[in-house]
């Protein structure tokens, strides 16, 4: 039997609905950084925080969905895929979380070169946390259904 998710919504698992958003938002910062740093436009920087604000909600909401799936099967605990995954997304939060706060605090000349290279890193070690993400589903089979009647 595979390692269940143990938050799901009729079967599926909810961290890969939520994983997206926090990523997508965190790989926007980094467009409109890049942009900034070609542009004087006060747009960016803006648009930069709240790309970062958006992707530190979302984060948390997709991190306890994963947290619950993680303590909710020791399978997955036992997995080193699972630690790599789990802190690889704890350490990204931190770097935008910290990110952000010294944006809010230095305004946008904190974006060239300290945000921007802030945001290469997390969109960098965001690509292993998938990879990992993708390691525990296609290897260990995490939270795949073992039904092989489709409808």
């Amino acid at each position: 039997m595979n390692p269940k998710s143990t938050l799901s919504i009729a079967g599926h698992p909810i961290h890969p609905m939520l994983i997206p958003f926090p990523v997508a938002f965190f790989a926007g910062t980094l467009v409109t950084d890049i942009i900034h740093s070609q542009s004087d436009n006060p747009f960016w920087p803006a648009a930069s925080n709240w790309m970062l604000a958006a992707g530190l909600v979302m984060a948390a909401l997709a991190a306890l969905a994963g947290l619950t799936d993680f303590l909710g099967d020791a399978r997955i605990r036992a997995l080193r895929d699972a630690w790599l995954h789990m802190i690889g997304n704890v350490v990204v939060v931190l770097i935008e979380a910290v990110s952000l706060w010294r944006r809010l605090v230095q305004g946008p000349d904190f974006i060239v070169p300290t945000g921007l290279v802030l945001s290469l890193l997390a969109v960098a070690l965001l690509l292993f946390n998938g990879w990992k993400g993708w390691e525990m589903v296609y290897r260990h089979r995490v939270g795949v259904s073992e039904e092989t009647d489709i409808r």
